[in-house]
């Protein structure tokens, strides 16, 4: 599945991320009115880090998701394609190996990771196949994946309010709280945009990954994707 990042060149999304770098974290809790927190807790459960595993955490940012991991022992790689959000998170967390890579060409061997995830990025890389694919090739057999994406809120009514808070109440808010709320108005229109999560499933069926489920949080807002890398030859 290729997409055109409404619009957006790689670099411009980099540029755009590296603007909002210094204040992300803060206009994420106030956004999604705190749930934010209890989401990373569950993508924290769902990827079950234990010490001595390698965990790579894509579209990392300012790599305050890859503390979770690192607290149980593991050994996390927090990796972002945008400069400014990786400065930011040196300067937070300088014992961490925060890596500059593109989702789509990740600068790791074959068959290194025994977990990799990526929270809230998979939408913003362009060719959402190829990143799957890189996903699966750095992962060791047997090892996993774990997405959490927005999604498609599943109950109707519900999911008409959402819509209308993304497009009309989320860009005057993050004018209020961030350095640079046009690209929230870019991050809203790329959430209403992405394929619900039974179509996000099949596309990660075809780019190679097994036993692919997923699990709805906060009424489908955001969705918890998973799947395994086939232990058997490929």
């Amino acid at each position: 599945m290729t997409r055109a990042s409404l619009d957006k060149q790689p670099h411009e999304v980099a540029s755009m991320f590296d603007g909002v770098a210094a204040n992300y974290d803060l206009t994420n809790d106030v956004l999604s009115l705190g749930q934010d927190r209890r989401w990373r807790k569950e993508v924290a459960k769902a990827v079950d880090a234990r010490p001595a595993q390698k965990i790579l955490d894509l579209a990392a940012g300012t790599a305050t998701s890859s503390l979770p991991f690192a607290a149980t022992g593991a050994y996390v790689v927090p990796c972002d394609f945008s400069i400014g959000m990786l400065r930011e998170g040196k300067k937070r967390h300088p014992h961490l190996p925060l890596t500059a890579g593109d989702a789509t060409r990740l600068p790791f061997h074959d068959d290194v990771f025994d977990a990799v995830t990526i929270s809230f990025g998979l939408r913003n890389v362009q060719d959402t196949d190829a990143a799957l694919r890189e996903m699966l090739r750095v992962t060791k057999p047997g090892g996993r994946v774990v997405i959490c994406e927005f999604s498609h809120p599943t109950w109707a009514p519900f999911r008409t309010v959402y819509t209308e808070y993304l497009m009309r109440a989320l860009p005057p808010v993050a004018r209020a709280v961030s350095s640079n709320p046009d690209a929230y108005v870019y991050l809203a229109e790329s959430i209403r945009s992405w394929p619900d999560q039974a179509a996000l499933a099949a596309v990660m069926q075809k780019a190679g990954w097994g036993h692919v489920a997923w699990r709805n949080l906060s009424g489908g807002i955001v969705t918890l994707h998973r799947g395994t890398k086939p232990a058997g030859p490929k």
